[in-house]
């Protein structure tokens, strides 16, 4: 069973950057797809990103452009660059594992979750 953990949360200024990253034990990552999800105070979770097992990248119409997700296969882990941040990105964001092919951007579709990391943007 796979075991996520999400860290590089924070406090930024707006425009500012972070980088979160996701570490992985207990499976290999690139063997599945991987996704990106936030989830803001009294809204539901929502997707940010996912990448492919191989390798392919898509990003919501919210982050594109801003966000970037990579995967380094020797550190078995994921990251998140977030750029240009925004008020309206303050979450917890987590990380998840989708151990099917549909590269699904729903929560259902994820089997693996981490504990989450707070980032907020101040304004």
């Amino acid at each position: 069973q796979v075991q996520l953990v999400e860290s590089g949360g924070g406090l930024v200024q707006a425009g500012g950057s972070l980088r979160l990253s996701c570490a992985a034990s207990g499976g290999t990552l690139s063997s599945y797809a991987m996704g990106w999800f936030r989830q803001a105070p009294g809204k539901e979770r929502e997707f940010v990103g996912r990448i492919s097992r191989g390798g392919i990248t898509y990003a919501a119409d919210s982050v594109k452009g801003r966000f970037t997700i990579s995967r380094d296969n020797a550190k078995n882990t994921l990251y998140l660059q977030m750029n240009s941040l925004k008020a309206e990105d303050t979450a917890v964001y987590y990380c998840a594992a989708d151990l099917g092919f549909s590269l699904t951007t729903q929560v259902r579709g994820y089997e693996y979750w981490g504990q989450g990391t707070q980032v907020t943007v101040s304004s």
